[in-house]
C-alpha cells in the first residue's frame, strides 16, 4: 500500500497575501528597475532568514474584479481561469523590517513581458499584491568558500548573499549581464572576487559556463549558488555534481526561467525537468 500523498491529495496550503504600496522607483541600470514597496499591507511580511527569499507577485487580469477581502482560494473557485491573477516570481532584494520597506529589482526589456513593463510604469501610490515569502538558501558561515553564479535574474539574490557574507569569507562570483552598462555596485565584507561577464550577442549563459568551468577551485568545502536560465543551470549543475563531486547539501541550483517559455509554462514543467536533469546527472556520475 502506498501512503504517499499526491499533490492533488494534499490539503491546500493557505499562503498569506500581502499588499505593497509603491514608495519610490529607481532605474539602477539601463535594464534594471528597483521598486521599493511599503505601507500597512506589509505589516505581516517577514523575511531575513534566507538571501534568496522570493515573492509571487499577483498581476490582475485585465477587466477582472476580485472579491474583498482578497482570497486566492475564493478567486479560483468562483472565477474562470482567464480572470485569475497572473503570477510572476521575484527575489526579495532587501527587506527593512524597521522601516517596513521591501525592495524588488525588475529586469526590463521594453514592452516585453508582464512584470518589467509594470515596473517601468509604476508610480508612488500604486499597489500590488504578493504571496510569500519563500526561500531556502543563505551563505553557510562554515563553508570554506562560496561560489555564486547567475544571470540578471539571479543578480538580486547574489547581491543579497554577498551582503550576508561574514568578514573575510572567500567567494568566487560570476555574473553574466548584457553589457558593461548593466554592471552594479555590490557590497560585501567578504573576500569576494567578482567577475562580470558581458553577453553581447552570445547565447545566455555561454560565457558563464565557460568561466565557471575554467575556475581553479580553491581548497576546502565549497557552497554553491547557481541560478538563472535553465539551460546553463543544467550545464553547471552537472559540472558541480559530476566533475567536482559536490553533494546536494552543498548546492542551491535552480532554473529561474527558461528560454522560449513564459513563467506559466516554465513553472508547470519545472518539477519534471528538474527530475529528469537529476536522473541524467546521477547516471552520468555513475558511468
Amino acid at each position: 500500500m502506498n501512503d504517499r500523498q499526491t499533490p492533488a491529495d494534499r490539503p491546500a496550503r493557505k499562503r498569506t497575501v500581502h499588499e505593497g504600496r509603491v514608495l519610490r522607483t529607481e532605474r539602477i541600470t539601463p535594464h534594471m528597475i528597483r521598486v521599493v514597496f511599503g505601507g500597512p499591507g506589509l505589516a505581516a511580511f517577514r523575511a531575513g532568514e534566507y538571501t534568496d527569499h522570493y515573492v509571487k507577485l499577483l498581476f490582475p487580469a485585465p477587466g477582472a474584479a476580485y472579491p474583498e477581502p482578497f482570497d486566492m482560494a475564493v478567486i479560483r473557485e468562483t472565477l474562470p481561469r482567464e480572470e485569475w491573477p497572473r503570477t510572476r516570481t521575484y527575489t526579495v532584494r532587501a527587506w527593512d523590517q524597521d522601516a517596513g520597506e521591501l525592495t524588488i529589482d525588475f529586469v526590463h526589456h521594453g514592452d516585453e513581458g508582464l512584470a518589467g513593463p509594470w515596473a517601468d510604469g509604476a508610480r508612488p501610490g500604486d499597489t500590488l499584491r504578493m504571496l510569500g515569502p519563500g526561500g531556502a538558501y543563505a551563505p553557510d558561515p562554515a563553508a570554506d568558500w562560496h561560489l555564486l553564479a547567475g544571470d540578471e535574474s539571479a543578480l538580486p539574490a547574489i547581491g543579497a548573499a554577498l551582503e550576508r557574507l561574514p568578514e573575510g569569507a572567500v567567494a568566487r562570483v560570476f555574473v553574466e549581464v548584457a553589457g558593461p552598462d548593466e554592471e552594479q555596485k555590490l557590497a560585501t565584507a567578504g573576500d569576494a572576487d567578482i567577475v562580470w561577464l558581458h553577453r553581447g550577442g552570445r547565447r545566455v549563459g555561454e560565457a558563464l559556463v565557460e568561466a565557471v568551468t575554467a575556475l581553479p577551485f580553491p581548497a576546502g568545502r565549497a557552497q554553491a549558488f547557481v541560478h538563472g536560465e535553465a539551460g546553463f543551470v543544467k550545464d553547471l549543475r552537472r559540472l558541480l555534481r559530476v566533475e567536482h563531486g559536490l553533494g546536494r547539501d552543498q548546492l542551491s541550483v535552480s532554473g529561474y526561467w527558461r528560454r522560449g517559455a513564459d513563467e506559466d509554462g516554465w513553472q508547470s514543467s519545472k518539477a519534471e525537468w528538474n527530475r529528469q536533469v537529476e536522473e541524467e546527472q546521477e547516471q552520468g556520475g555513475a558511468a
